[in-house]
């Protein structure tokens, strides 16, 4: 993949493009036709996601209206409580929050949801955003299903700074309406493949949905370039395994789309020897990570394989928040490989993911790693990764997919 094709792709998608949006599906199809300039065949398999459209969204706090974007999928209601400041869920902070409208630090996850729900909590408030910076930029959050378990209570999202003057001035009383139409839509994975000399394959994998903030240059039209840049690496080289590529939605929205793979294929997984993912790669600034879901074995081949191309990286084992977890939740060893930049030079999840963060010309040098890594595996005799999950990679997934409770949760 040249400069001149990296920067088009770029530029041609910097847009945002939400899980089951209609810009979504618009850059699915995009990518298809980037697959098919390539020579070979895609599809669009489609799958159900939870969509919502808000009528109303307010928050009115001891009698002024707070600016705030309603949760998604949250249902409607209408309540007015005391309001209650949580930094931490703790056993006697939990205790306090019944009948109270609760502000929570952090993302909503499985755990602080179910912990303010089962104390009483009538509804609640997120913040995101920076205090420092000048934006009064809102993130549209969602109460993800497998959060919420059918139980719902209402909830905002505000900005940081709407949150500290809440906390600052004492804030007593809140009230929360929200009014949405809630609905079952579709959201769609973009798969092509590349056949080798065996039915085995390996699974390419990387999302293309953004956040509502974010045109997703980092986050995550990187990774995508990088399946086009190994499709187009080997569309014209024998290889002994097969490559499927993977261009994954509603990613942001809690890996959506490799679930809902993961599902629909479970009796082709056993063929599938590895998992290949790419999430954020090619930002100017940000060493490069690769994160294996698999035995350590393969965390060192990686050291040494970067050492011999004299590619610097750090490779650890464990589990990457990305499309890589499904895979390797049915046992498949999975690898992800991201180049992870700090928040000072490269953000994601907001409006500063943009191409500036990016380099076209690095981009193109971590794509010619990972085609190396993908060749020496592709073409191997025997693939040498074992597809067996180590006891503390399953602990690890199982406290990420929320089956069982983090001690530190």
């Amino acid at each position: 993949m040249n400069i001149e094709s990296i920067d088009r792709i770029l530029q041609e998608t910097a847009y945002i493009r939400t899980g089951g949006s209609a810009q979504e599906l618009a850059c699915a199809n995009y990518l298809k036709a980037e697959c098919e300039k390539l020579g070979f065949a895609a599809q669009l398999e489609a799958f159900d996601v939870p969509m919502a459209s808000i009528q109303t969204a307010m928050l009115i706090v001891d009698g002024k209206e707070i600016p705030c974007k309603g949760y998604l999928c949250a249902g409607s209601a209408e309540i007015e409580a005391p309001l209650m400041y949580m930094p931490e869920p703790t056993p006697c902070a939990l205790a306090e929050c019944r009948g109270k409208i609760v502000m929570l630090d952090g993302y909503l996850g499985y755990w602080k949801y179910q912990d303010i729900l089962a104390n009483g909590a009538l509804g609640f408030i997120t913040y995101d955003g920076n205090a420092n910076y000048a934006d009064e930029d809102i993130d549209q959050r969602e109460l993800r299903s497998y959060v919420s378990k059918g139980v719902k209570i209402p909830g905002v999202n505000i900005n940081a700074k709407s949150a500290i003057a809440l906390i600052a001035a004492g804030s007593q009383q809140a009230k929360i309406v929200l009014d949405q139409d809630e609905w079952m839509g579709q959201s769609h994975n973009v798969i092509a493949e590349l056949p080798g000399e065996t039915d085995e394959w390996i699974a390419l994998t990387a999302h293309y949905d953004t956040t509502s903030l974010s045109t997703g240059a980092y986050d995550n039209m990187s990774g995508c370039i990088g399946l086009l840049g190994i499709a187009e690496a080997f569309a014209q080289k024998p290889r002994r395994y097969g490559l499927r590529l993977i261009f994954c939605g509603s990613e942001e929205r809690g890996l959506l789309g490799s679930k809902a793979y993961c599902a629909a294929h479970e009796n082709e997984l056993a063929k599938v020897v590895l998992n290949v993912n790419l999430d954020m790669i090619g930002s100017i600034m940000g060493p490069f990570h690769a994160v294996c879901t698999s035995e350590e074995r393969l965390v060192h081949y990686i050291e040494y394989l970067s050492s011999i191309e004299g590619f610097s990286l750090k490779a650890r084992q464990d589990i990457y928040s990305s499309d890589s977890t499904p895979f390797a939740d049915k046992g498949v060893p999975a690898v992800s490989f991201a180049r992870l930049a700090t928040n000072n030079t490269a953000t994601i999840h907001n409006s500063y993911d943009t191409l500036k963060v990016m380099s076209a010309a690095q981009l193109a040098r971590d794509i010619d790693f990972i085609c190396t890594f993908v060749g020496a595996m592709a073409n191997a005799k025997h693939l040498p990764v074992k597809r067996e999950m180590p006891e503390k990679m399953k602990e690890k997934l199982d406290n990420y997919l929320t089956r069982k409770r983090p001690k530190d949760a």
